[in-house]
């Protein structure tokens, strides 16, 4: 049995973590309040803008100068990994990452795979045996529309000159502080919204104000930049579901951990009482004999 110093020692280090657990959790509290707030309110708006877009693809000509739904031979592909700049929130970060290999490896085997990365632990991993061809964990420090759409921008470009083929995003999308869904989504070529057991609607009459040509233009774009902002606000909001969820865990561990020393250490400090206290009546008698 260890030493009653040791036992001190290992107390006041458990007691000490438990503390840094503990206020970890109640910043990504804090934090997941209003994450949370942002991207359930943008949710309805991004959900039916892609409807829009999706079903708008559909019934484009080939003259109306689509080129974000062009369908092309896959051989290059992009995957966009979102994960998060810092660690200690349980699996989230290691979710995200096997699907983004398994994709590259299984679904895309025999292609030419590349990454994107936003958020450091994606950037820090894949670097090691694919080709990242940009890494913005930046976005984080300041997570505006703006900055993403600057991203998006950029993907855009990538599909359109032919750099890539198709162009995914993974990402953990937000359902509640304990739970998170690894989503894949396919960004580029836009797909067309299809029914069960039906084709993609394509006989759908629309009247298109201004004109066609305007609304590729101005919507297309808008909504893919909607759609990566919406991926990135998800996974952000659960990053700190998914940290507070693993700091409360880890709080409870740690309290857990402390009591047993705490009555480990009582029990060996009884012992050595009650020892010392044999080793005084033992004196006495052998001086009274």
């Amino acid at each position: 049995m260890a030493n009653l110093k040791e036992i001190r020692n290992r107390i006041a280090s458990v007691s000490s973590t438990m503390q840094i657990t503990s206020a970890m959790k109640m910043v990504s509290a804090a934090k997941l309040k209003k994450a949370q707030d942002a991207i359930t309110a943008m949710r309805p708006y991004s959900d039916k803008l892609t409807e829009l877009l999706q079903s708008l693809s559909a019934n484009l000509d080939a003259d109306s100068g689509s080129k974000f739904s062009e369908e092309r031979e896959v051989k290059k592909v992009l995957i966009v990994s979102i994960t998060s700049n810092r660690g200690l929130c349980g699996a989230f970060n290691s979710n995200i990452l096997k699907k983004s290999v398994s994709l590259a490896e299984n679904i895309h085997a025999g292609k030419e795979v590349e990454f994107l990365a936003i958020g450091k632990k994606s950037n820090d991993f894949l670097s090691k045996n694919y080709k990242v061809i940009a890494n913005h964990s930046s976005v984080f420090d300041d997570l505006t529309f703006d900055n993403v759409s600057a991203i998006a921008e950029e993907l855009m470009k990538l599909f359109i000159n032919g750099t890539y083929d198709k162009i995914e995003i993974v990402y953990n999308k937000f359902k509640n502080a304990a739970t998170q869904i690894v989503m894949t989504e396919q960004f580029l070529p836009i797909v067309a919204v299809a029914t069960e057991n039906e084709a993609p609607s394509n006989g759908t009459d629309y009247i298109y104000e201004p004109s066609e040509k305007e609304i590729v233009e101005q919507l297309i774009p808008k909504s893919l930049k909607t759609q990566l902002y919406k991926g990135i606000r998800d996974s952000f909001a659960s990053e700190h579901g998914a940290r507070m969820t693993a700091m409360h865990k880890a709080t409870d561990n740690a309290t857990e951990l402390r009591d047993q020393l705490k009555l480990t250490y009582n029990k060996a400090r009884q012992a050595a009482i009650t020892n010392e206290i044999l080793e005084i009546v033992g004196g006495a008698e052998a001086l009274n004999s």
